[in-house]
């Protein structure tokens, strides 16, 4: 009754009264969030989605209906408050979330945890290191947009890390709505078997509820704020389909669940724990996905979402999470961690996620094995480092809570802890157990950073400091060929939110230079290379001689380096084999075409001579790149530039001009889709030629249109773009003089 207290002190007589009205329909009785429960009665959920889907208004109704908050506040924060979980002016401001933001609450006397993720692609390390460390999550999908290409990247992040889930098709309410369209695409585009478990009733401005398929009932939310739910009969109308999809239902379940499948094939009478008891298996083992429908900006449908996550979602018992013990000099071994909160095992817990906080570094983790108190002390796997915990909360968005002690299943921030994102914490160093880390996307963009004012250099290398610690896909160097200070990141919106981060929290106004694309240079055809490093002045000399093969990797390795040893004999000893590794790794990070890095390249050391005195491992590095710069004068080198999946939605008036701009840009069409007045077109579009495509777009389509696009492949650029790219960088080398007449023109 904390919270209870906590509202009558502050006199918010307002706020208690709606908590009242909430408590009287049944949503919490319980207002004690940080008790001890057992595993059954925990879930870690996430809410992902494309963007604008609703995931951050979804995520403010729960909270509202679990009577975590106690009024409701929209996403632009039109009433100067903002929701909740957007805790960032500058989320308020742009109504996008560009953080994840953590938080607890209670539903029928069970703790759910949850993530609110971004949806823009550019913060996509979020919904990694999110989905990393939840159990469950829900998938929210545009009734009107359907399954969008940022909707497929967090369905294969879901795959990637064996995140079961449900599908939630949202805003019912607007114009254009078609959910039964949106099932066909999550079939047919993400390869779901999935069926729904309710149908709306009407749609658009006429939706008046949902029929829920399992219990064959229908679902009305009634009052100004959708608290009062009201059961009652299927509509006559409607009893006709919602047979149909029931058993349409049934035949999805009975493909995959064998239980389910005997009694169907039986014939036998189904009843609805029946259905929930397969719809539960399959959708934890991934090969079910329930579809679930509503609005939550009107209120309908949030409250048996909220129970089908209780329902069909594993509990923190029910995932298999695995560790790893590492010794030295033996191949790793997977150990399955019990997930009990008897605090019986040692703990185990993962950092996904790292903040600044105003107590110094926050640290989200979540506790997979065992139980943490506070005063206990505890070890990073990786660098053996120890801490001892003064201070333990939970969160809930930017307010925390302190906690004394945390048990497995549980998501909670520690202070002052020096450690990066994807660390694993133990309390017995001995065990020497660490967990997968989180998969991090290489940056695709990047950009010259200065700040306006000279003076502001310090708050710059703090703020500096601070975003590269926190978000791993968010990179700052030097480039000493262009002078130039650099931040790399996902996109150009990636780049601008930290900039004005920088002006808002550090007041350290920056400019940023036009974007640099990360080319990428590789050979063409396999060039050997026979080549003798011999240096004699006084004393020992140097003497090495290699002899091999550099040769392209296929296509879909284009972006990595490979060394290969393949000498036999004593030709080259084996100690100085790591010497010509290292000098082609290093010649590697800048080649001679256009001064970015090679890759797509396998270097195959083959045989070579030593001497008994003058060979050294700095000879043969220094023979590696010899060998190297002997191959860029023989070989044939091209240049390759990142290609985007871009997926552009705009009205079909449009279409001539939008696919027009994209075969100017040397984009290639992959595909269309149309859809009530609307159209979507996919293409591959060379990244160095997207910039400003946001503009042209908005300024074509009158504002209407939309586009989204993200890192697909390496793939090599057109003679004319390799022609000017090589031109400008012999150019600023002093290798040629600057051809005048196109400075002119």
């Amino acid at each position: 009754m904390t919270l209870i207290k906590r509202l009558v002190t502050s006199n918010l007589v307002n706020r208690l009264n709606n908590l009242k009205t909430l408590s009287k329909n049944g949503y919490c009785t319980h207002l004690k969030f940080a008790e001890h429960k057992p595993i059954e009665k925990i879930r870690n959920i996430g809410i992902s989605a494309h963007i604008d889907s609703g995931k951050t208004t979804l995520t403010e109704r729960i909270l509202f209906y679990t009577g975590r908050i106690a009024a409701m506040h929209e996403v632009r924060g039109k009433d100067n408050v903002g929701a909740t979980m957007d805790s960032m002016e500058l989320e308020r401001q742009r109504g996008i979330t560009i953080q994840s933001a953590a938080t607890y609450t209670l539903w029928k006397d069970t703790n759910i945890n949850i993530i609110d993720t971004p949806g823009h692609v550019d913060f996509t390390v979020e919904v990694e290191r999110a989905l990393r460390v939840l159990d469950g999550a829900i998938l929210v999908l545009c009734a009107v947009g359907g399954v969008q290409s940022q909707t497929l990247t967090v369905n294969r992040q879901m795959k990637r890390y064996n995140v079961p889930c449900l599908g939630f098709i949202n805003k019912l309410d607007r114009m254009g709505s078609n959910p039964y369209r949106v099932l066909s695409q999550m079939r047919s585009k993400m390869n779901h078997n999935a069926a729904f478990i309710q149908l709306p009733i009407g749609l658009e401005s006429d939706c008046k509820g949902i029929i829920d398929l399992v219990g064959e009932k229908a679902i009305y939310f009634e009052g100004p704020l959708g608290t009062e739910i009201r059961y009652d009969e299927i509509p006559k109308d409607m009893r006709t389909e919602s047979d149909e999809r029931r058993q349409e239902l049934i035949e999805h379940l009975s493909n995959v669940d064998d239980t389910l499948g005997e009694m169907f094939l039986e014939e036998k009478a189904l009843t609805e724990n029946d259905i929930k008891a397969a719809l539960r298996r399959t959708c934890i083992k991934r090969t079910f996905t329930p579809v679930l429908v509503g609005t939550a900006l009107k209120n309908k449908g949030v409250q048996p979402l909220l129970d089908a996550v209780l329902d069909y979602l594993p509990h923190p018992g029910e995932v298999e999470n695995i560790a790893l013990i590492e010794e030295d000099g033996k191949e790793p071994q997977s150990i399955v961690l019990n997930p009990a909160r008897d605090g019986k095992d040692p703990f185990v817990g993962l950092a996904f996620k790292l903040e600044a906080g105003r107590f110094g570094q926050l640290t989200y983790l979540r506790c997979y094995q065992g139980v943490l108190r506070k005063g206990d002390t505890i070890f990073n796997a990786r660098t053996n480092k120890k801490v001892r915990l003064a201070r333990l909360v939970r969160l809930h968005s930017n307010n925390m809570e302190d906690v004394n002690e945390v048990y497995a299943g549980d998501i909670f921030a520690l202070f002052g802890v020096d450690c990066a994102s994807g660390d694993t914490f133990t309390t017995n160093p001995r065990d020497g157990l660490s967990m997968e880390s989180i998969y991090v996307p290489d940056p695709v963009v990047s950009m010259a950073i200065t700040p306006n004012n000279p003076k502001d250099r310090d708050n710059f290398a703090k703020a500096v400091q601070r975003f590269t610690k926190e978000d791993p896909t968010f990179h700052f160097y030097y480039d000493n060929d262009v002078k130039e200070t650099l931040v790399s990141g996902m996109g150009e919106l990636h780049l601008e939110i930290y900039a004005q981060r920088m002006e808002r929290e550090y007041n350290c106004p920056v400019t940023l230079g036009k974007p640099k694309v990360a080319f990428r240079e590789t050979l063409v055809a396999p060039c050997s290379f026979d080549y003798l490093h011999k240096k004699q002045s006084g004393g020992s000399g140097q003497y090495a001689r290699i002899i091999g093969v550099m040769e392209p990797l296929p296509p879909h390795q284009n972006t990595q380096l490979e060394f290969v040893d393949e000498t036999i004999g004593t030709n080259v000893p084996k100690q100085f084999i790591p010497g010509v590794e290292k000098g082609f790794r290093e010649m590697a990070q800048k080649g001679m075409l256009s001064g970015h890095k090679l890759s797509g390249i396998r270097f195959r050391l083959q045989d070579g001579g030593h001497h008994i005195v003058d060979s050294s491992e700095l000879a043969f590095m220094l023979a590696a790149h010899g060998a190297i710069k002997e191959v860029f004068q023989m070989g044939s080198w091209q240049i390759l530039e990142p290609i985007m999946l871009v997926e552009v939605t705009a009205p079909e008036e449009f279409q001539g001009a939008v696919m027009g701009q994209l075969n100017k840009r040397h984009g290639i069409i992959t595909g269309t889709d149309g859809n009530e007045g609307w159209f979507t077109v996919y293409a591959e579009v060379p990244l160095n030629d997207m910039f400003g495509y946001a503009g042209e777009l908005r300024s074509s389509t009158q504002g209407k249109g939309e586009f989204t696009m993200e890192y697909s492949r390496y793939s090599p650029c057109l003679p004319d773009v390799q022609e000017q790219i090589v031109r400008q960088y012999q150019e600023s080398q002093g290798l040629i003089q600057p051809d005048k007449k196109k400075k002119k023109n």
